[in-house]
């Protein structure tokens, strides 16, 4: 007999060989049924694992994690490979693995899937799932693997590369049979509700120099429900995509002759951007940061001094040869800092020293991870580094953490549930990552957990998440999407000063060695203005819109009147425009509700004679006759307040 621990900490006791999935009927049928793998001393394995020792098992379902959702849609995809299958029989398998959400199989046919493809294949998935099929697996020695897969090329190709004394798993499903590690559910009957979401042109093993292959994607859940609220999430997120409503709201715009992950601001986006850039900088100086500008490209030699070259070339652009100069465009701007602050000599008095900059940085990005203001190859980075004594690092950081809430939570109102502390650390079997300083990396992870410890912030660690230099606290943002994005970030560093030889004089007249803490607030301009498009659905504050006011006159009587309105607005700091076209006045608000102009302006005979305003408010709707000076007065105080 063998004992089996439970995650309730109960202990089960079960003859060898006894599967995952016999344990689970053990347990309660209830269970059973919605069972979709097992973890056995953390390795997440099939139900039809059989355990021959004493162990700790976790038995997974859809709703209880991940691996359990993976398991579920690893099986889909199996199905969904079958139904392919028998609608064209000369196709090509290559893989089919689930994903963070949904999964999807890439097919090597004749023609591109169409729309009415997609519509059959669901329906031939639809009736396998009927016909309950039971899943078997089983497992054969290398050579005999390949002959099963002797007509699929893509499935050779893997065999081809595993060990030579290695056991081959495959899954069968009827007359369906598919090379895979698994783990999958006990028959096809147990897949509820599915749908298929896309399809597109993949690269096999995604190399250009292969062949394009068809990736169909697609998801399924155990309740009809479930999917409709997927659906509906997904029409959520069509709607807060930051390239549909950067397009809309004429923000920016890419174009194939300017280059891929290269984007143009429109006068809309620069007005944001600016206002952004701004509101950032003179935050900063009245904490007493020192702004600098720095060049966007610097001598192969500076990035080799601090370590970038070693670590990070693979996400630089290539070396220009000027001269007898090797330059390059940098990824970031902070051995510049570096060498700013090794321009004179510091006093500890003049410690700390904030050094800060609006800083454009060059990442080469692959074509394929390019995605509008999120991912692109020039940033705008919102920078700093600030130059600290040891025993200033704790107020210092503080003093950063408390700046992030500042901005995120008062000025930007994003609620505190939102957020979470990430302590990322080193990982310590890949030395390679990072600098080789065992010392430095365990004093500066442990500053840091004590640092959050001392100011009570709830904080969680990953390993791995470090940069190459050293350990950093990330603030964790739960978008509207549902998403954990990383934007603010506070890092600590003791290696770069030790490299670039970086010094002050102690209160003993000695030489001393700073310490370096890198942050950034909103990260770069780019991704921060994606960040917001996506959580407003475009409907900016008034004090970031880029046109806060328009100004609809009704009819050509009252043009010079919204004309004189106008140039009073823009005389106070308003943005302002005026829609003097000769369409319906509906038409007129209907299009400025759709550019989400914060407030508009309606001119009639009436508002001349009376010299007022009809205000419409794009949140409240109509707002009444006003008089313009105190209106003028309300958004004054509305942007100064940075109301939402």
């Amino acid at each position: 007999m063998i004992k089996i621990m439970l995650k309730d900490g109960n202990c089960l006791e079960a003859q060898k060989g006894t599967t995952i999935i016999e344990i689970a009927k053990k347990i309660s049928e209830g269970l059973a049924r919605i069972a979709t793998c097992g973890e056995v001393d953390g390795e997440v394995k099939d139900l039809r694992y059989e355990l021959n020792k004493d162990c700790n098992l976790v038995i997974h379902t859809f709703e209880s994690s991940l691996d359990g959702k993976k398991a579920y849609w690893h099986t889909t995809s199996h199905i969904m490979a079958q139904a392919v299958k028998r609608l064209f029989p000369e196709v090509k398998f290559a893989i089919g693995p689930s994903i963070d959400e949904g999964f999807y199989y890439d097919f090597d046919v004749e023609k591109p899937f169409t729309d009415d493809d997609k519509q059959k294949i669901e329906e031939e998935m639809k009736k396998i799932i009927k016909e309950n099929i039971e899943i078997e697996r089983f497992s054969l020695p290398k050579k005999e693997a390949l002959e099963l897969m002797k007509d699929q090329p893509y499935k050779q190709e893997l065999i081809e590369e595993l060990p030579e004394n290695e056991e081959i798993s495959f899954y069968k499903q009827g007359d369906f049979t598919d090379l895979c590690a698994g783990p999958h559910l006990m028959s096809t009957g147990k897949i509820k509700s599915i749908k298929i979401l896309s399809s597109s042109g993949a690269y096999w093993r995604g190399s250009e120099k292969n062949k394009m292959l068809q990736r169909i994607y697609a998801i399924s859940f155990p309740k009809a429900s479930q999917l409709q609220e997927y659906l509906d999430f997904l029409e959520e997120v069509k709607q807060r995509d930051h390239r549909k409503i950067g397009k809309e709201l004429e923000i920016f715009m890419t174009h194939k002759l300017v280059g891929s992950g290269l984007p143009m601001y429109l006068p809309n986006g620069a007005t944001i951007r600016r206002i952004l850039e701004r509101y950032i900088q003179d935050k900063e100086i009245s904490l007493g940061y020192e702004h600098v500008y720095t060049p966007s490209l610097a001598n192969v030699e500076l990035y080799k001094t601090s370590g970038h070259w070693d670590h990070y070339k693979d996400d630089m652009f290539p070396v220009m040869k000027m001269d007898t100069e090797e330059m390059v465009l940098r990824p970031m701007n902070c051995p510049h800092h570096m060498l700013i602050y090794k321009n004179k000599m510091h006093s500890y008095r003049d410690l700390p020293i904030r050094i800060g900059e609006l800083a454009h940085d060059f990442r080469y990005e692959s074509s394929g991870s390019v995605c509008g203001l999120e991912r692109v190859r020039e940033m705008c980075q919102n920078d700093a580094h600030l130059f600290v004594r040891p025993d200033q690092i704790k107020d210092e950081v503080g003093k950063v953490l408390n700046l992030i809430v500042e901005v995120y939570q008062k000025d930007f109102g994003f609620p505190a549930s939102a957020f979470k502390y990430r302590l990322s650390l080193r990982d310590k079997d890949n030395k390679e990552k990072y600098i080789d300083n065992d010392e430095m990396w365990e004093t500066a992870e442990s500053q840091l957990r004590e640092i959050l410890n001392e100011l009570n912030i709830d904080f969680y660690e990953a390993e791995g998440e470090a940069a190459f230099y050293g350990p950093k606290i990330d603030i964790q943002i739960k978008t509207a999407l549902n998403h954990d994005v990383t934007i603010p970030t506070c890092q600590l560093d003791f290696a770069l000063p030790e490299r670039f030889d970086l010094e002050y004089i102690g209160e003993d007249g000695k030489a001393h060695r700073p310490v370096v803490i890198h942050r950034a607030i909103l990260g770069s301009s780019d991704r921060f203005i994606s960040f917001l498009l996506e959580e407003t659905k475009g409907m900016l504050p008034l004090w970031v819109a880029p046109i806060q006011v328009k100004i609809l006159p009704i009819t050509d009587n009252q043009r010079d009147y919204a004309l004189k309105l106008k140039e009073e607005f823009l005389a106070e700091g308003i943005r302002v425009e005026v829609d003097d076209r000769n369409e319906k006045t509906g038409y007129k608000i209907r299009e400025a509700q759709l550019q989400k102009i914060p407030y508009m302006l309606i001119v009639g005979e009436k508002e001349v004679e009376a010299n007022t305003i009809s205000v419409r408010s794009r949140q409240n709707g109509d707002l009444g006759t006003k008089d313009i000076k105190d209106f003028i007065k309300e958004l004054k105080i509305e942007i100064k307040e940075k109301r939402r």
